[in-house]
């Protein structure tokens, strides 16, 4: 395998801490509304590495981005509701610091209680952030002693809380969220039960191929479905009506159906769909057979698809799912997706949610917990899994010197 996974990377359990400045990567960019937050997984996911560090004694500064900040100005991504949520799950008092490039920072750190903790406004805030900028990294690593990454959601993008601030630091290693997250991903790729079964969904083939391309050889088949497997039926000459269909992947995905057959593993793609003739009526019919009349889009797998998938999904002994069925988010197309999660969820064998869409259907599906694991990184775990080395990752890899 192309990745290394752990190898040669220290965790937080490594160093000591009381007494010492920790700066915590995090990845707390949870979905706000009218400064609400909607959905705090990630605020949770975060909290075993907070309380650890805080129960051995470190001073933290917490560090995190929120959305896609045009500048500092854009008060609607300030972290200010994730410090108010922070302070009331770990019940110590989180100081939202707006300065992370002043020197003020430092007296507060020596005046710094047991129960308080620093989290920096959202570090996108800062221009020199998304450009990796070695200078915004030094400020950050004058007042830092320890440097724990545990933001695997944004390990795959060298910026300068990820890639700059570690490389300066002495003292670098991860937390337990990207220690989990990597031992589940290197599951998938190491040592995985048989049969194994990686169910793709989404919108575009485009996206996954670099993972199919990888999965080729490790799993026994695959299942298609959601807005991609139009592609595939179009390959195979079948009609589609308007359905989305990646016009340029079609010679890809009719050279994947041949490559699949000839090495004898499955390859599932539906062979009945829910269609509408418009999304926004949130109205829509079941076809009979496979074809889709001209005028008609499908939506969502249909309840022959349904059994079929649940059969395969029955026998596996582990399963990736990466991508909804169909377009979940609409009550009434959310069937096969739903349908999938549960399937999933009856399963006792190993069971692995690759991030964004998938792990919001399994959310929404109400079998969360039921999963082995649910990445908290879409882009991240995609780019792991195709063999993709991830900036935060590697910065933190101790160099075995030759």
């Amino acid at each position: 395998m192309s990745s290394q996974g752990l190898k040669g990377i220290k965790t937080i359990r490594d160093f000591e801490l009381t007494g010492k400045v920790l700066f915590l990567r995090l990845d707390l960019n949870v979905p706000i509304d009218e400064g609400k937050i909607t959905d705090e997984t990630r605020i949770t996911a975060s909290l075993p590495t907070i309380k650890y560090a805080l129960e051995k004694g470190a001073k933290i500064v917490m560090a995190s981005h929120l959305g896609r900040p045009k500048t500092a100005a854009d008060k609607q991504y300030s972290l200010e509701p994730v410090a108010k949520r922070l302070s009331e799950l770990l019940g110590v008092e989180v100081i939202l610091f707006d300065e992370p490039k002043s020197d003020a920072i430092k007296p507060l750190l020596v005046g710094l209680k047991k129960n308080q903790a620093i989290l920096l406004e959202n570090v996108r805030f800062e221009p020199g952030e998304t450009k990796n900028d070695t200078e915004f990294a030094q400020v950050l690593a004058s007042y830092s002693q320890v440097y724990i990454n545990d933001a695997f959601g944004a390990s795959h993008r060298a910026h300068a809380t990820i890639s700059a601030l570690p490389e300066l630091m002495k003292e670098k290693g991860i937390g337990f969220l990207i220690e989990k997250e990597i031992q589940m991903l290197d599951q998938l790729l190491e040592n995985p039960g048989h049969p194994y079964l990686a169910i793709m969904g989404g919108a575009k083939v485009s996206d996954k191929i670099a993972v199919i391309e990888k999965f080729m050889d490790i799993v026994d088949g695959f299942i298609i479905g959601g807005a991609m497997a139009y592609t595939f039926l179009k390959a195979k000459g079948l009609p589609v009506g308007k359905s989305l269909v990646e016009t340029e992947k079609l010679n890809y995905a009719r050279e994947m159906i041949a490559r699949l057959e000839a090495r004898g593993k499955t390859l599932l793609l539906p062979v009945d769909h829910m269609v509408t003739t418009d999304i926004a009526s949130g109205q829509g019919q079941i076809t009979t057979g496979v074809q889709i009349e001209e005028g008609w889009m499908g939506v969502d797998i249909g309840p022959q698809t349904i059994r079929n998938f649940e059969a395969a999904i029955k026998e596996a002994k582990t399963i990736f799912w990466n991508g909804p069925m169909g377009v979940f988010e609409t009550q009434a197309y959310s069937r096969g997706t739903f349908a999938i999660a549960k399937a999933l969820a009856q399963n006792p064998n190993t069971k692995i949610v690759g991030g964004g869409d998938s792990a919001a259907a399994a959310e929404a599906s109400g079998f969360a917990e039921k999963m082995t694991h649910i990445s908290t990184g879409g882009g991240a775990s995609l780019e792991y899994l195709q063999g993709d080395k991830l900036p935060g990752l590697e910065v933190v890899r101790q160099r075995i010197r030759a």
